[in-house]
């Protein structure tokens, strides 16, 4: 490893997500400017940093320095310290105060904020409010640097301490030192991490916080898989496997954690190797749904005062509407039960039915409440509707702040009908949470698809729902003739069958297509070949707009045909606005297509929506983001909540569509090449759907039907409860 001294000039690049940096150094020894790869946190230019690495060959950008480890290093200087405070590090801080605090203070300016920050009242232009702001600015940056400087010791990067920041706060680095194992659960952290952390610190081997630290570690690890459950001899062995203790003592942190209430021993097989263990929340959350589903089958449905039949030929002929005898077995179905299922692909009329039943409703004068897991499938449902829809959340009027649903079994939702569409994103908390919340007096209609990816939280509901065979299912399988010319729809339903598309194109004439196969094998060729197809051909040919019209979907986020490198190339092909280190959001510019990652109940945008940046406003510090329906601003500090969207995972694609998906395909991807993947990155296309890549990825996809891997016991609750 080699140690160099110097600042960091320049940020060429830095992805807020992970925090991957590509900046310029200024070697102070030799006075050579390099180029740094790696993780690096809130490192501002100008800081100075002492690097710790190895010099790489990159086989694009040539030679640059690979950053294993770093630590900044504070200026002792009058012009270190000028050039500190004037970056901008510190917020309320601008050149003016700089020069004042220099001229007031020299060169022990930073050791006066940072011991005796009252004294900064000297000074003119700031008063107590200012004061106030730099002494808590100051303590938070000094909180946040060494708070990665004490993860760096132990071998966290730069992106995963980033995680525990926003998990933990800037009290981070003090929970550690007395809870270390509180961050095993944390992405990218893991239980070698903190485990290392904890020897550091001298924690004794078989503490009880270890082993239970170490159990609730591997059931979060099931939970982030999609399990709600793990068998019990299996969790033994792997508690082994991780803490070198013996399987006596796993017992007994298991015991503790029984006792404690945190997991939950249950046998719904009544065999002596058939223990399971669950998460109590999750447990419970099962149970719960379990139990009120069942509660919900036992109460009849009763309409006075209607003719369902005349009402209902009523309103397909005002409608103009022909329902297939699937469709019509649905529609009377409906209303004789509280819950039910409507399931079915593309092309099969789901959306007709949902149409034709709010109309019936809305013939009696009753309450319809549409909803769905994700903003953007809300607003998809209610586009197709041509009624008002919204997100689960917002219909259980949840509060973020509190954490807390206002809608429940005490306060429940009031609707005579509550369709949910999308229902395979659905997860088991917020089916838990949904269903708490539905009257007895409610018809209520789960609408999706159990063909595509289950849902990014725990659980496999809508599946279990079926598979159950409890609930009432009317399952749509007649394509519609207009849908049969489609090569999307048609592919798709091959695809939900395991079987190969049809690349030909479908109908005649010399109508352009919408599903191509694009073979090609080597990843440089496939990602030069995505490029073209945005940028050129696509445009070209189908009058798109190469970043409204066109959406990238991407298996996995690492390799050449990853997200990542997905999203750089194709900003550097699409958008030619100025380079992004002119301004000082990092890697963003005007005009990018971007994505919130997380849910934002305060700016009302949520996880997965897309929008294009409109402006970079580098004196306020924001920057603003046009959505479809809004304009939202967001500080230079909360860019961690934004990506690229160039290109975007599959799973965050779901309740979306676009007029034009382009999906690579190759081995490179081989952990997640699976039917359900490809199936659901195929429906999202409406116009047009190009797969680039090769047929043995193709087919290893097709045969590979995970959807039954889950672990979940909520299908076994429904029949029990």
């Amino acid at each position: 490893m080699i140690t160099l001294y110097g600042h960091l000039e320049h940020i060429k690049y830095f992805n807020r997500e992970n925090h991957y940096t590509i900046g310029r150094f200024k070697n102070k020894e030799t006075k050579s400017i390099i180029t740094i790869v790696g993780f690096l946190s809130y490192v501002r230019p100008g800081e100075e940093i002492r690097i710790t690495g190895t010099w790489e060959n990159h086989y694009k950008y040539g030679e640059q320095f690979g950053v294993k480890s770093w630590e900044v290093v504070l200026p002792s200087s009058l012009t270190g310290i000028k050039g500190y405070l004037q970056s901008g590090i510190i917020n309320g801080i601008g050149p003016v105060i700089a020069d004042r605090l220099l001229e007031h203070f020299k060169e022990d300016t930073l050791e006066i904020i940072e011991k005796n920050p009252d004294k900064l009242l000297e000074v003119k232009g700031i008063g107590k409010a200012k004061a106030d702001l730099i002494k808590n600015e100051w303590k938070k940056h000094h909180a946040v640097r060494s708070l990665f400087q004490f993860l760096n010791q132990s071998g966290i990067n730069a992106s995963s301490a980033a995680n525990v920041l926003n998990e933990l706060g800037f009290e981070a680095e003090n929970i550690i030192r007395k809870k270390p194992y509180i961050i095993a659960s944390i992405p990218g952290i893991g239980f070698n991490a903190a485990d290392t952390i904890a020897a550091n610190l001298d924690f004794p081997l078989d503490m009880p916080q270890r082993i239970d630290g170490a159990l609730v570690y591997l059931m979060g690890k099931s939970i982030t898989h999609g399990d709600t459950f793990i068998y019990k001899n299996r969790l033994i062995l792997q508690g082994k496997k991780l803490l070198k203790l013996s399987g006596e003592i796993i017992e007994q942190g298991l015991a503790r954690l029984f006792d404690l209430n945190e997991l939950v021993c249950e046998n719904f097989e009544e065999k002596p190797d058939s223990d399971t263990v669950s998460i109590k929340t999750y447990h419970d959350a099962e149970a719960f749904a379990a139990k009120k589903i069942k509660a919900l089958l036992s109460v009849p449905v009763f309409y006075s005062n209607m003719n369902h039949g005349q009402i209902t030929r009523q309103i397909l002929k005002k409608l103009a509407l022909q329902l297939s005898s699937e469709q019509m077995d649905a529609l009377h179905g409906v209303f004789l039960n509280r819950i039910s299922i409507i399931t079915g692909g593309p092309g099969t009329g789901k959306t007709t039915l949902i149409k034709a039943i709010c109309a019936i409703f809305e013939k009696q004068g009753q309450k319809i409440i549409l909803g769905a897991p994700t903003g953007r499938a809300a607003r998809r449902l209610s586009e197709v509707t041509l009624r008002k829809a919204a997100t689960i959340h917002k219909i259980l009027g949840y509060n973020p702040a509190k954490n807390f649903f206002e809608k429940n079994q005490d306060a429940p939702i009031e609707a005579d009908l509550l369709i949910i569409d999308e229902a395979s994103m659905v997860d088991t908390l917020l089916m838990y949470h949904l269903i708490k919340a539905v009257s007895f007096n409610t018809v209520m209609i789960m609408a999706g698809d159990a063909s595509q990816l289950p849902s990014v939280g725990p659980g496999n509901v809508l599946y279990d729902m079926i598979k159950s065979e409890t609930i009432p299912v009317f399952k749509l399988t007649s394509i519609f003739r207009q849908a049969k010319k489609s090569s999307i729809i048609t592919n798709a339903h091959l695809i939900r069958q395991g079987k190969e598309p049809d690349f030909t194109p479908a109908g005649t004439g010399n109508r352009l297509s919408d599903f191509y196969f694009i073979e090609e094998g080597n990843p440089q060729k496939i990602l030069s070949a995505i490029v073209k197809l945005c940028k050129k051909r696509i445009p070209e040919k189908y009058g798109l707009d190469p970043v409204k019209g066109v959406q990238v979907l991407a298996p996995m986020h690492k390799g050449e045909v990853g997200i990542i490198n997905l999203n750089q190339t194709l900003q550097a092909s699409l958008n030619n606005r100025p380079d992004s280190g002119k301004n000082k959001t990092g890697h963003f510019k005007t005009e990018d297509k971007v994505m919130q990652l997380k849910n934002n109940y305060e700016k009302d945008v949520f996880n997965g929506e897309t929008g294009i940046i409109n402006l970079i406003d580098n004196l306020k510090k924001q920057i603003i983001v046009d959505y479809s329906d809004k304009k939202v601003t967001y500080n230079f500090d909360e860019l961690h909540e934004l990506s690229l969207a160039y290109a975007i995972s599959v799973h965050k694609s779901q309740g979306s569509e676009y007029p034009a998906v382009i999906m690579p395909i190759t081995t490179r991807h081989y952990i997640m090449l699976q039917r359900n993947l490809l199936y659901t990155a195929v429906t999202r296309g409406q116009k047009l759907v190009i797969l680039v890549g090769t047929k043995k990825a193709l087919m290893i996809a097709l045969k590979n039907n995970k959807t039954d891997l889950r672990l979940s016991m909520f299908h076994k609750r429904l029949v029990i409860a």
